[in-house]
């Protein structure tokens, strides 16, 4: 079989593409854009660095303002509410036929996830029970799904797939549960007549999705147009919208595998009888029309869904997250000890991660299975639930954002940040070297 010649344009592309697609890349991207970031916040352009996030644009029509924001705005409430919706697409995409459509195999992950926020919270609660830095408590509760998976793949085939499964689904769940926190508790004044627009226009998506429209236009249009927009002027998070617009997203197909498989066959041979010579450069008008119609039989064969989320995914992944890391990263590290320990926000934030996310999967998993409620995946025990506990506890990017919306003071923005930085680090390094040690006495 000859291979296709690349050329001079694709030997250069085509290592990127194969980067792209490499499972650990997201969270090495991610891991540079949080070096930059510290870089920058603690170099002499420091304060060009602050600044450049302080300029704020909108829009004027008629000599009035309107969605003006500084940059750092933007990207937390625009670029992020991108992020926020392919999150919805995997959510949804999981409930409807993945790990999360079946109640038993979803059991434990969730039980794992509902533990993994609930203790660290409680951690974060107990070590500040009144004031301003109460707020804080939903900081320690989220697990970052591309640090804790780039981590997990740098073992490579070491690990067992139920473990790579287990963890997605665990971090799917905890960013569901991120989600619903942000929702009912760090909203502002709500407006209820740009809330109820944004209803409306979600039940206009709703019931497009349900009479067959599967136009994407058709959702971006009234998903950024209408539902991003009323609930950004509303008070409840733009992040929101966009993780409700996403269950909007029609997850069916309007042809199922078997007939798709052999309509394309069809095709092909018809396709190949066409012009047996095979000889010249160009396709015929027949071939054209034939491959016309294996194009529009792919997209029908294919839910809106996945289409959405496997093209938006690298964007998000290699420019949103990234962006989202260099705005929010950013954190000067010439803070005296007395004034990170001047408040209990990095000791809540540290420990409520590093202890709490490893007693709160590791216990609540361990109970159903001592309750019988669910067994173990095949591949898994303590020791390794141990290790994918530590990896729950890199808290990163939902936990800066969630910073970003419990915090207005500076002082305990900083401390909250330098805890999940110190957090993350230590349970990233610690779940691959017991995972590590784990996977060598399997071999």
């Amino acid at each position: 079989m000859s291979k296709l010649k690349k050329t001079p344009i694709e030997k250069i592309v085509s290592p990127i593409q194969s980067f792209i697609k490499n499972e650990k890349a997201g969270g090495i991207v991610l891991g540079i854009s949080v070096v930059i970031a510290l870089m920058l916040a603690n170099s002499p352009l420091a304060e060009e660095y602050h600044h450049v996030l302080e300029h704020k644009f909108g829009f004027q029509l008629d000599g009035s303002t309107y969605f003006e924001y500084n940059l750092h705005h933007w990207i937390n409430d625009g670029l992020m509410a991108i992020f926020f919706f392919v999150v919805g697409l995997e959510l949804k995409r999981e409930i409807v036929g993945g790990e999360l459509s079946n109640p038993r195999k979803a059991l434990l992950p969730i039980a794992a996830a509902f533990g993994g926020m609930a203790v660290p919270a409680a951690i974060y609660l107990f070590l500040n029970p009144t004031g301003e830095v109460h707020s804080g408590w939903g900081i320690p509760m989220a697990t970052d799904i591309a640090f804790a998976l780039g981590v997990l793949y740098l073992l490579g085939n070491r690990i067992p797939l139920t473990l790579k499964v287990f963890l997605t689904a665990l971090a799917i769940v905890d960013d569901l549960g991120a989600v619903l926190v942000i929702a009912f508790f760090y909203t502002s004044d709500i407006s209820m007549f740009h809330l109820i627009i944004g209803a409306l226009v979600l039940l206009t998506m709703y019931i497009g999705n349900k009479m067959g429209v599967r136009a994407i236009l058709f959702y971006a249009i009234l998903g950024i147009g209408g539902v991003w927009t009323t609930f950004l002027l509303s008070g409840v998070h733009a992040t929101i919208a966009a993780v409700l617009a996403a269950f909007t997203i029609p997850a069916d197909v309007k042809i199922n595998e078997k007939i798709f498989s052999n309509n394309i066959q069809k095709l092909l041979d018809k396709f190949k009888g066409i012009d047996p010579d095979n000889s010249k450069p160009t396709l015929t008008n027949e071939q054209l029309h034939i491959l016309e119609e294996i194009q529009n039989s792919t997209v029908a064969a294919t839910p809106p869904l996945q289409r959405l989320e496997h093209a938006m995914h690298p964007m998000v992944t290699f420019l949103i997250i990234p962006i989202f890391a260099l705005a929010n990263a950013g954190v000067s590290l010439a803070i005296d000890m007395e004034h990170l320990f001047s408040t209990n926000v990095a000791l809540g934030v540290a420990l409520g991660l590093l202890v709490g996310k490893v007693v709160g999967v590791v216990g609540f998993t361990l109970l159903l299975v001592k309750l019988k409620v669910a067994p173990f995946p095949e591949g898994m025990n303590v020791r390794n639930l141990f290790g994918l506990g530590l990896l729950a506890s890199i808290g990163f990017t939902m936990s800066l954002f969630v910073t970003s919306l419990a915090f207005s003071h500076e002082e305990y923005m900083t401390q909250a940040k330098i805890g999940i930085f110190a957090a993350s680090i230590i349970g990233g390094v610690l779940g691959y070297y017991v995972l590590s040690k784990q996977s060598k006495k399997q071999l």
